[in-house]
């Protein structure tokens, strides 16, 4: 089946899929039924069928699912059996936190490069990656292959950044910064913004409260 053709939803459910798998291999499952992933992840069974019979379906009547196999061909489907060379641009707090999570390089992301226009931070080693002034940026890009670029930067920076790495090559946005990306169509932005994410859960909690009180 075409890409395109899968629903968003279905994408976002992907790396669930994968990371519950993960677990489950660390823990030596070998197999497992829909309905038990569907108990440990609280999505329905029939869901969990849905969604991966758009891929092929990967599972055996009566035996269930291969958790290894299951896992290294969502893997796949996620694109994580390459490498992919990301930078990071916004070396403070939260750039430097992207940076040490080593979890990255587990799935294929190889920070590569880190980037700022703080003074107290240019020369700083994190992870063995050296923080470089932004004026730095173009050439580092065109001379690394960079596939993807996290921006952790302020709102009114990002979008001239985010437009300057595109048109040095990188075709990947990881934008933390609190605005959304007008980019081309061929470019994929993942937008991340924690304020919101949390608002959510304000919402969720103003809500409960609500509740216990009736």
């Amino acid at each position: 089946m075409n890409e395109k053709e899968i629903s968003l939803a279905v994408i976002k459910r992907l790396p669930r899929y994968y990371r519950y798998l993960g677990e489950l291999m660390e823990n030596d499952v070998v197999r497992i039924s829909s309905k038990e992933l569907s108990e440990r992840m609280k999505v329905t069974a029939s869901q969990i069928r849905q969604d991966l019979n758009n891929f092929g379906g990967f599972g055996q009547q009566g035996y269930g699912y291969n958790v290894e196999y299951l896992y290294t061909e969502i893997g796949k489907i996620l694109g994580l059996d390459r490498r992919y060379n990301v930078v990071i641009v916004g070396a403070g707090n939260l750039g430097q936190a992207l940076a040490n999570y080593t979890d990255f390089e587990k799935r294929g992301f190889m920070v590569t490069g880190l980037f700022d226009v703080n003074p107290r931070l240019i020369g700083m080693t994190i992870r063995g990656i050296e923080v470089r002034l932004v004026d730095e940026l173009e050439e580092f890009v065109k001379s690394h292959n960079v596939d993807i670029a996290a921006l952790t930067l302020p709102k009114a920076k990002a979008p001239g950044v985010a437009a300057d790495l595109v048109k040095w090559g990188v075709r990947g946005i990881w934008n933390f910064a609190p605005t959304d990306l007008n980019l081309p169509s061929d470019i994929v932005v993942e937008n991340v913004h924690l304020a919101e994410s949390l608002m959510r859960v304000s919402y969720n909690l103003k809500n409960r409260e609500w509740e216990h009180e009736i």
